[in-house]
């Protein structure tokens, strides 16, 4: 099997026949690449709007910033920051993906017009929303997670970073599954930069065949991480900032989609959906396929 044709479908989304662009819009004062630049619903749908026509195929909103040292906000203004901007969106039929770790927040967004939980703590943070995805029966994003950045790069340590990771994953799918949610509504991500150095996330990287093993569609989110400032740094030199990362950024969202993931999460889209339309056209002339070079999803709809 073609690691096109092996990538996946994620039941109630979409299918493209390649890997999907996420453009990110963050609803926050915060957020450590981009803070502040859309914080109000008439810019942040505007910028998702702008996402779509440089070539995301969905939108990812969120309204807590989880960079480390990041304090929460609370629920009603994490509702107040959202909704209005998963509203105007879907509105205008763009796939809408919802960041948040609460219920509350997934449950009324669904309800706005949103097409996916994405939940950085892979429903640990809130015990109610693994129940709360699976009675909306929506598709759910599980990302490795171990706990609150709040004091830092909390519990980083591994013996082998690639096994633990898979294996914490399995188990946050299989709890998701016993609670209820489909097996084809599940995509898991490895979480980089999450209780990770940048010598774990490039093992994560190296290793993405190991993390498809686990027989879900996959989303990496790389974009503007730390470990990209490590590596353009060098030996001595100081990181980049964040919004100098986004060649860096494509550059893991081709290796991404050359290595079957379902979609990569990115900040700047334009690059990135060169990068992925790229690699599905160099897979196409390996396998005889489709060059891959439309920009429209293969097949709407959900099942």
């Amino acid at each position: 099997m073609s690691i096109e044709r092996g990538r996946g479908r994620v039941a109630g989304l979409p299918t493209w026949d390649r890997c999907a662009v996420m453009g990110v819009v963050n609803v926050t004062p915060d957020s450590f690449s981009d803070g502040g630049h859309w914080f109000n619903t008439a810019a942040a749908v505007k910028h998702g709007l702008t996402l779509v026509a440089e070539g995301a195929d969905l939108v990812d909103v969120g309204g807590e910033s989880t960079r480390p040292g990041a304090t929460r906000v609370d629920e009603t203004e994490e509702l107040k920051r959202v909704i209005p901007v998963v509203r105007g969106l879907a509105a205008e039929g763009v796939t809408v993906s919802v960041d948040t770790m609460r219920a509350s927040v997934a449950e009324q967004s669904l309800a706005a017009g949103a097409a996916l939980v994405n939940d950085v703590s892979g429903g640990l943070a809130d015990p109610a929303m693994i129940p709360a995805v699976a009675a909306a029966g929506a598709p759910f994003v599980v990302m490795h997670w171990r706990g609150f950045l709040a004091g830092g790069n909390v519990r980083g340590v591994y013996a082998d970073v690639v096994r633990e990771v898979v294996d914490e994953l399995h188990a946050r799918v299989e709890a998701a599954i016993d609670a209820g949610i489909a097996a084809d509504r599940i995509v898991v991500d490895p979480g980089l930069g999450f209780s990770k150095d940048p010598a774990h996330d490039l093992a994560l990287l190296a290793h993405l065949d190991r993390l498809r093993g686990l027989g879900h569609p996959l989303l990496v989110a790389a974009s503007r991480k730390r470990f990209l400032g490590h590596v353009l740094a060098g030996a001595e030199g100081a990181p980049p900032p964040a919004r100098e990362r986004d060649a860096a950024t494509a550059a893991v969202s081709a290796i991404a989609a050359q290595h079957g993931a379902w979609a990569v999460r990115v900040h700047e889209v334009r690059a990135t959906a060169d990068a992925v339309r790229v690699a599905r056209a160099v897979e196409g002339a390996r396998t005889g396929g489709p060059s891959g070079t439309a920009g429209r999803p293969a097949a709407e709809g959900a099942r």
